[in-house]
């Protein structure tokens, strides 16, 4: 598979949180192409402040390899990773991380902060961002305009 079949893939992962009523962001990882993990936003859902796209799809992906090292997988999402999630690709050591949007309010890969490329960690990762960029800044545009409204309705009602 190509890179923009793999992020659409992880856009069909961030419909899945859509969904259920969850802001829309979806994750995969790959090896070689092929899908190996996914993962999608369930914060809500599950209750949990761990429940991100990319955590859930680390973990499967970690499950599958029988390895915390993800060293030959490429991750792609459908926004730029918070600081958490920015954490644990560092630490699963994955090489390459591809995203479709920035994140400007908690994104970690250069918005707000670069935690992907700290001189001092063991770990440096490569970040390629744009891909699907403007199908998925809309899908959350979309999201949060139609939860806006939802609001709105229920004060009125």
């Amino acid at each position: 598979m190509t890179d923009e079949q793999l992020m659409r893939a992880a856009v069909r992962e961030a419909k899945k949180a859509e969904a259920i009523g969850e802001v829309p962001i979806g994750c995969v990882i790959a090896r070689e192409g092929k899908v190996y993990a996914r993962g999608y936003n369930r914060r809500m859902t599950d209750r949990s402040a761990l429940a991100h796209a990319e955590i859930a799809a680390i973990r499967k992906a970690c499950r599958k390899f029988g390895d915390w090292r993800l060293e030959d997988c490429t991750l792609y999402v459908t926004l730029e990773p918070c600081p958490m999630c920015a954490g644990a690709i560092v630490q699963a050591r994955i090489p390459r991380v591809v995203f479709a949007c920035r994140n400007p309010k908690a994104g970690s890969a250069g918005s707000v902060v670069d935690l992907m490329h700290v001189e001092g960690f063991n770990h440096q990762v490569e970040v390629e961002e744009g891909l699907l960029g403007e199908e998925c800044a809309e899908l959350m545009r979309s999201f949060f305009r139609a939860l806006r409204e939802a609001r709105k309705k229920a004060v009125r009602d």
